[in-house]
């Protein structure tokens, strides 16, 4: 179990720019087969780097016209599940490109999602004050109202535990899901107010915030912060859920990590 940040990265380690010139970005995810998807906000598009071998990196729109896309995940089968902010809804974009609306009324602004290895989507909704999730049924249900700016959402190594970060309250909150998907027992296990969080597969917390990426134990010990040169937003796991990428403002960060992060999708 880690004890120190040098036990997650490198001592001294910075995050490397890999992509600049952009306007807000969020939502980085890394699909299985080999690139990297963000939400550039204000340019109401979802950005494409990708990696081809032997050659330099790439960075081309991948959707024009996102509405206002937020949080990016996949599912099982490599499809990518989005928060989008205008209007309120999670959509799923399948193989063929085709957009399917998964929940939309009565969603405000879906902020971030994670996607559970049963196939229940956790999302945020920012402005209503409501964690919802869509269960294996395709049902939209209420997980919580308790928290008053939800924000940044993930999962535990063992998915038992669902993790928001209450960027009002400036708090990181816990929550044990049950079988069918609903979540009790809310606590605080962080104080940071952060916006995306992600864990390792030892169930550190990763959480955007001041100065950098904020690195805690399962127990809230602050371990130390990975420094980027702009506020990050949020951030994912690289190839393999190894390394981790950042969006920061108006530019994507990465830094190889010793650890590997929990895999989601």
């Amino acid at each position: 179990m880690a004890q120190a940040l040098h036990d997650i990265v490198q001592a001294g380690a910075r995050a490397e720019k890999i992509a600049g010139g952009l306007q807000f970005t969020e939502g980085p995810v890394f699909s299985r087969i080999g690139f990297l998807l963000f939400s550039d906000i204000p340019a109401n598009r979802i950005m494409k780097y990708a990696l081809p071998p032997g050659r330099q990196p790439e960075l081309t729109v991948f959707r024009e016209n996102s509405n206002a896309a937020n949080g990016l995940t996949f599912d099982h089968q490599g499809r990518l599940l989005t928060c989008e902010g205008k209007p309120g809804r999670v959509t799923r974009t399948e193989k063929d490109g085709k957009i399917t609306v998964l929940a939309e009324q009565p969603l405000q602004r879906p902020n971030d999602l994670v996607y559970a290895i049963d196939g229940c989507i956790y999302f945020s909704d920012l402005p209503a004050g409501i964690v919802y999730y869509i269960n294996r049924k395709g049902e939209l249900k209420v997980a919580t109202k308790e928290i008053a700016g939800p924000n940044g959402i993930t999962l535990s190594p063992n998915q038992l535990i669902l993790y928001v970060a209450d960027s009002k309250q400036k708090e990181i909150r816990a929550f044990d899901i049950a079988g069918d998907g609903s979540i009790s027992n809310g606590r605080a296990v962080a104080d940071v107010r952060a916006d995306g969080i992600k864990t390792d597969e030892e169930g550190n917390l990763y959480a955007a915030s001041a100065g950098g990426i904020w690195v805690f134990t399962p127990q809230g010990k602050h371990l130390g912060t990975i420094d980027t040169a702009e506020p990050p937003s949020n951030c994912n796991w690289g190839s393999g859920f190894r390394g981790l990428y950042i969006t920061a403002r108006t530019s994507v960060y990465y830094v190889q990590t010793k650890l590997p992060g929990t895999r989601t999708y």
